[in-house]
């Protein structure tokens, strides 16, 4: 039986963290993980996840300036100093709370300068990661939802993680970004399955709940149990309307 966790970067918005780790819980998730958590506090967060037994997946690196325009920093040439204390303050949360994954976001940027920059940033947060047992994720996102966007396909993800040759970097397979980038998802996920870290799944091309669209995820599931995959598969979605309405899939998927 497949085993979801709740994105309450989407989910539950209304909530307080801490409360909305709650809800995924009396919701029937078997995980949570978020985006930002930061507003909140380690002891908090920490006290709720005790207190549900879910276990936080994976948080973000913060964004950078976002209203100057920034989608994280790792990859952006000049910033090297904002990613590594990004990186360090993620690390330090995920920590604290009992977090798996640290994703780190690369930010708007393109070329080999770009590539350098990335790698490097990207050494350093494995080693800082490594040293609690945090694994660090990247994740490919699309043109259209975050244009500019310096990592957008698996093929390039992979080859970053070939260079910077850390054994705690995976790939973030989110289905929504690929699908509109790339789709061949079947494929994908049987020839990357040892380089994954972490599943996300929404429609397409809505991204709103898992149960319409161009993806057929019981399929997806499907696959992903003969390949064994038994890890809680992120539900990364914007809810059409309050979260607990479109939680029919959940029941029904499993």
């Amino acid at each position: 039986m497949p085993r979801f966790s709740a994105n309450l970067g989407f989910l539950w918005q209304e909530l307080a963290l801490p409360d909305a780790i709650r809800a995924a819980k009396a919701a029937g998730f078997d995980a949570v993980e978020c985006h930002y958590p930061y507003g909140f506090s380690t002891e908090a967060v920490r006290a709720a996840l005790a207190e549900t037994g879910l276990t936080m997946l994976g948080i973000n690196t913060i964004r950078g300036n976002v209203e100057a325009g920034d989608n994280g920093l790792a990859a952006v040439p000049g910033r090297e100093q904002e990613a590594l204390e990004a990186i360090a303050e993620a690390v330090d949360y995920a920590q604290a709370i009992g977090a798996l994954n640290v994703h780190v976001m690369a930010g708007k940027a393109s070329g080999e300068e770009a590539r350098a920059t990335f790698v490097a940033n990207l050494r350093h947060a494995c080693n800082l990661a490594g040293r609690a047992g945090i694994t660090i994720l990247i994740e490919p996102l699309n043109r259209r939802d975050a244009p500019g966007y310096f990592l957008q396909t698996s093929e390039q993800a992979l080859d970053i993680m070939a260079t910077v040759g850390a054994p705690n970097i995976r790939l973030m397979f989110d289905c929504y970004h690929l699908q509109i980038m790339q789709g061949d998802l079947t494929h994908r996920l049987q020839a990357y399955l040892n380089s994954i870290g972490h599943i996300q799944i929404a429609s397409v091309p809505d991204r709103r709940e898992p149960d319409h669209g161009e993806i057929d995820y019981r399929h997806i599931l499907q696959v992903l149990d003969t390949l064994g995959y038994d890890r809680p598969i992120g539900a990364e979605y914007r809810p059409a309307t309050s979260t607990e309405a479109g939680l029919g899939w959940l029941g029904a998927y499993r």
